[in-house]
């Protein structure tokens, strides 16, 4: 279906805020520079013709977002190689703006906002492209607003991860959110309050060991080696995207079947108690799930899962919950391919998962073993590990611009690591968890079969 631009602005911080000053990365941005960003679009209901909207919302989207960028002002700058050569930067000037593109598409809304298998094109259809500068940086930030006459408007927010973490990156969009909703009811309204400003001093995040040019070293060592093995001949599978549901009966279900299968075993591992959250079953869930759909390796002795562990109350001393920038650390887990093909491959999974979580508190602390993450992780990447993207901690359904809550949030960056799902929260509000997947067509219906046999045996 066609999208057609309606307008692209520049929209700048107001009030402006200090300019031209250049920022080091950390130790936790580095590994992010060859990346991507994180993309997510938010759909809302917006029965209205595209006059209205273009007269009577845009403009407090364009005023709100200058209002949160006056706090978040690093997403205004770029990443660009260091002056000496010996590594990368961000860095900003007076009148950087963000640049925010206006679009109106004749797709079908409520599909694209739906949890059916969808087409993970259309959807980059509402995704804004982070402009490149041409002096060997990249921005860091795009925003993209596109109406569907009569039935709903998509935001779309493009923020690359050398930037921020998804916990800073839902800061920023509460923030714009927040402005737009008072903006919107012309008034203070009732109840709405915008979230605290962001932690901006860098300094926080200390690296003795000078683990950022290390990292950054290993990373020119990996260029210089060569591009990459070419992708198989013929055209790339068409992807699709999908959400899946586990309600709070289920999860707790879950919990239960992991907590019998602990007390069964007799290993002193399992006697020291299980970290059994709603995360680590939902990942455990999916796991299995993928690994039975054929959609996770498992034709090698282990199994591998990757996911991001959340560092700032775990540093000593701890970060500010809103320090802008990347502040995770890799966790690692394998279990036996034939233990999470079994019948009980859940419970197995899961317990897998809580004790990678609980090492985190033991001696040498959430940074041990730091030196020998990034290879760790290039390692694991012939393995087809699966991967997590978003957490339920970041609450991207309670995002209000004035619209209520979105009937869909859809993060569609997972397309780009095979093996990769994404954790929300439920849109029910009942503490159930969102498990988004993105798959080849095939793989995406045994993924959906195992999904509903794996429910219908709980």
């Amino acid at each position: 279906m066609a999208t057609k631009l309606l307008d692209k602005l520049a929209v700048a911080a107001d009030p402006a805020p200090p300019g031209g000053a250049a920022l080091p990365l950390t130790f936790f941005d580095v590994p992010w520079i060859f990346t991507g960003p994180v993309e997510r679009v938010f759909f809302y209901p917006y029965p209205h013709p595209v006059d209205q909207f273009t007269a009577a919302l845009l403009p407090h989207l364009v005023s709100s977002l200058a209002a949160a960028l006056s706090h978040f002002y690093p997403l205004l700058g770029r990443v660009r190689p260091c002056a000496d050569g010996e590594g990368y930067e961000f860095c900003s000037a007076d009148g950087d703006a963000v640049e925010l593109t206006v679009a109106e598409s004749e797709d079908d809304f409520e599909e694209l906002a739906g949890d059916g298998p969808r087409d993970v094109a259309r959807l980059y259809s509402l995704v804004p492209r982070l402009p490149v500068p041409g002096d060997g940086g990249f921005a860091l930030a795009a925003v993209q607003v596109t109406v569907f006459a009569g039935r709903g408007i998509a935001v779309g927010v493009s923020i690359h991860h050398v930037a921020c973490d998804d916990s800073s990156y839902m800061h920023f969009v509460k923030t714009w959110a927040a402005h737009c909703r008072l903006a919107t009811a012309g008034r203070e309204e009732e109840g709405v309050a915008v979230p605290p400003p962001p932690f901006l001093d860098r300094a926080v995040i200390a690296d003795p060991d000078g683990l950022a040019a290390r990292t950054l070293d290993e990373m020119r060592q990996l260029a210089a080696s060569g591009p990459p093995p070419a992708p198989p001949p013929g055209p790339p599978p068409k992807l699709v995207i999908a959400s899946f549901t586990l309600a709070r009966g289920c999860i707790d279900k879950l919990k239960q079947r992991v907590a019998a299968a602990a007390a069964e075993d007799k290993h002193a591992a399992a006697a020291a108690g299980v970290h059994c959250s709603a995360f680590t079953v939902a990942c455990a869930f999916a796991w299995a799930c993928l690994a039975r759909a054929g959609a996770a390796a498992c034709d090698q002795d282990l199994a591998h899962l990757l996911f991001s562990v959340e560092c700032r109350h775990r540093l000593a001393p701890p970060v500010p919950q809103e320090y802008l920038g990347n502040c995770l650390r890799p966790c690692f887990v394998e279990v036996g391919a034939r233990d999470l093909l079994a019948p009980d491959g859940v419970a197995t999974a899961a317990a897998a998962i809580g004790a990678s979580i609980r090492a985190l508190d033991v001696a040498g602390g959430v940074m041990a073993g730091a030196e020998g993450w990034f290879q760790k992780i290039l390692a694991l990447v012939p393995r087809r590990p699966m991967s997590v993207g978003g957490s339920p901690r970041y609450g991207v359904y309670d995002t209000d611009f004035g619209l209520g809550r979105p009937s869909k949030v859809e993060l569609v960056s997972i397309d780009k690591t095979p093996g990769t799902v994404s954790l929300a929260e439920g849109t029910d509000g009942k503490r159930g968890i969102e498990v988004g997947v993105a798959l080849p067509e095939a793989e995406m219906a045994r993924f959906a079969e195992c999904f509903a046999d794996g429910l219908l045996q709980l």
